[in-house]
């Protein structure tokens, strides 16, 4: 795994922050990780020539 350093706005990181201390998540890094799977995801619904070649995304 490759590590990433990133801006985030502090609002944003303190939502972030919400989710983990609910337990949603184990930490702020699974939380990030989960928002990119997602988004790649939403990237790829309906263009399932390419979902094919990125299926570790739905991991």
């Amino acid at each position: 795994m490759e590590r990433v350093t990133l801006r985030i706005p502090k609002q944003q990181i303190d939502e972030v922050e919400q989710l983990v201390d609910s337990g949603e998540f184990p930490n702020r890094s699974e939380a990030i990780r989960s928002a990119v799977r997602e988004m790649i995801n939403e990237q790829y619904d309906g263009h399932s020539e390419q979902a094919g070649k990125h299926n570790w995304a739905k991991v």
